[in-house]
């Protein structure tokens, strides 16, 4: 039974109101001035409070001051017969759940109940209500998918149960439609991946075949180069291990400063890893190419250096191709610091072109797998989300957006590939110079007995560089990861529950890339 106080010098004029509280099931305590008001909050806290504006006494303002100095989270709705703006600015500025103008009706009574006391109850309830209905149409889109837009909105649908459904009982059900989407990805991209590149015409071409997905190389040449051409101020912001479902997160808040002209999704090539996706998507190249090309900014997997430090070259042996002569900035940030320094520099630019790669997420990934502490932080995909959301909302990164909304900038945010849950363990035996990505394996001889990898034997074939003469590529698909044999339930056990990439998933291949404009 939830209980109401309702605070009025007049009380005794309200007692109809009171019954039919009464009659709804509700336990209503009455007050007639604000000390006495406070008495009752200190005896026990309601769930709600209805709070008569103008009292003798402590007024209804001071007395809403003093129950939000007591009890925060206790919602109050000040009742008064002023319609004057600088009372309901005060009311306001302190916080109140609602304002009602007397005289009220039990309706408005009972609709501030309904969304103050039981909002939650009742969104939650219908939610569920709604995702049992789409449950089997959720389920017959995933068997009969047979196109990459198909597979887009399979993965924007479950996104957005995965949200609404994150403090649910229904949890386990959309989890596991989301394992079942996910092997009939997994078998959809063995039996169309090399198709997509089956002729160097293909690999090359300036706009993907209408059988071929947007991809990785194909990025700059489909959402940034147009808008150039029209004379348009560029950010194209890049944010490492970023998901769809992050995007829809933070949403919100890019949307205070900028509106979105274009939501789109694009495939992210294999392996889903910065060092193939990343540098793809900035010399619009696939990574034969580059290191064909390019051999002196092509990292190899064995090298001890970064994989990704070319990026700036890269841009500039794109640029240099479509004989662009377009000037750009280029800036990686990997700390707050850092991104003060570039929100400085970018006041000042006047190049047409200016790419942000932000690396805090991948950050958090990997901090997570290695610190107990960065587990409990983000322990599944509900927490992941809201710690995203915590530091875009808290890192300088929200100030440059900001900032390039009032320069006029379009801006394109977009990531290189997203990132999966990892939860079962599979065995693999490969040479000692086989890498060390736990969702992909390159090199000689590499031994799987788990039926749920796919493998490439001819990486040449999809533009993927081929260390041996008889170096292949294996990924691990769904929620698997690999694991050697050598202490193989010690690394099982490490690695569970983490958040990788490199494999084939809906979450690492299918990411948002998203065209915004500023708000005027």
């Amino acid at each position: 039974m939830s209980q109401i106080l309702w605070v009025d010098d007049e009380i005794d004029l309200l007692q109809p109101y009171i019954i039919y509280l009464k009659g709804k099931g509700y336990d209503v305590t009455t007050a007639t001035n604000g000390e006495d008001a406070l008495d009752r909050l200190s005896e026990s806290v309601p769930a709600i409070v209805f709070l008569d504006e103008n009292m003798p006494g402590m007024t209804g303002l001071e007395t809403l001051q003093e129950m939000k100095r007591l009890h925060p989270e206790v919602p109050v709705v000040m009742i008064t017969k002023s319609e004057e703006e600088h009372i309901m600015e005060q009311a306001i500025g302190e916080k109140i759940a609602d304002y009602l103008i007397k005289p009220v009706n039990p309706s408005q009574i009972l609709l501030c109940l309904k969304k103050h006391v039981h909002q939650q109850a009742i969104v939650s309830e219908q939610v569920q209500q709604n995702y049992r209905q789409e449950w089997g149409d959720i389920s017959y889109m995933i068997d009969t998918a047979s196109t990459i837009e198909e597979w887009q909105a399979i993965e924007r649908t479950l996104s957005k149960w995965d949200i609404d459904l994150e403090n649910s009982a229904m949890r386990s059900l959309i989890e596991d439609q989301r394992t079942q989407a996910n092997a009939a990805f997994a078998k959809w991209i063995a039996k169309n991946y090399e198709s997509w590149f089956i002729n160097r015409e293909a690999i090359n071409a300036t706009t993907p075949r209408s059988d071929k997905p947007l991809m990785s190389h194909d990025l700059m040449k489909h959402s940034v180069f147009p808008l150039l051409d029209k004379g348009e101020k560029v950010l194209l912001c890049v944010i490492d291990n970023f998901r769809y479902d992050q995007w829809k997160t933070i949403q919100p808040l890019v949307s205070e400063c900028y509106t979105v002209r274009a939501e789109e999704q694009y495939t992210s090539i294999l392996p889903t890893a910065t060092q193939y996706a990343r540098n793809a998507i900035f010399s619009g190249l696939l990574p034969l190419q580059i290191q064909e090309m390019f051999p002196h900014l092509w990292v190899e997997e064995g090298d001890e250096e970064s994989k990704n430090q070319h990026e700036k070259e890269l841009v500039q042996t794109l640029f240099d191709r479509y004989r662009r002569r377009e000037s750009f900035n280029y800036w990686k940030v990997n700390e707050s610091d850092f991104c003060e320094r570039v929100i400085q520099q970018l006041k000042s630019s006047q190049a047409p072109l200016n790419i942000v790669v932000l690396n805090f997420i991948d950050m958090l990934s990997h901090s997570r797998t290695e610190s107990k502490m960065m587990r409990e932080l983000a322990n599944d995909e509900a927490a992941y989300r809201s710690l995203t959301l915590s530091w875009f909302r808290h890192s300088p990164i929200y100030e440059l957006l900001r900032l390039a909304s009032e320069m006029g900038l379009t801006l394109v945010l977009t990531t290189d590939h997203g990132t999966t849950r990892v939860k079962n363990a599979v065995q693999i035996v490969a040479d000692k110079n086989t890498n060390t990505n736990i969702r992909y394996k390159v090199g000689k001889a590499l031994n799987c007995s788990s039926k749920n990898v796919f493998s490439i034997e001819q990486p040449k074939r999809v533009g993927l560089p081929c260390p041996n003469v008889s170096s292949s590529y294996a990924f691990c698909t769904g929620s698997d990861f690999f694991a050697y044999p050598n202490q193989f339930n010690y690394y099982a056990q490490y690695y569970r529950n983490t958040f990788q990439h490199g494999g084939i998933s809906l979450e690492e291949m299918i990411i948002p890339l998203v065209t915004l404009v500023p708000k005027r």
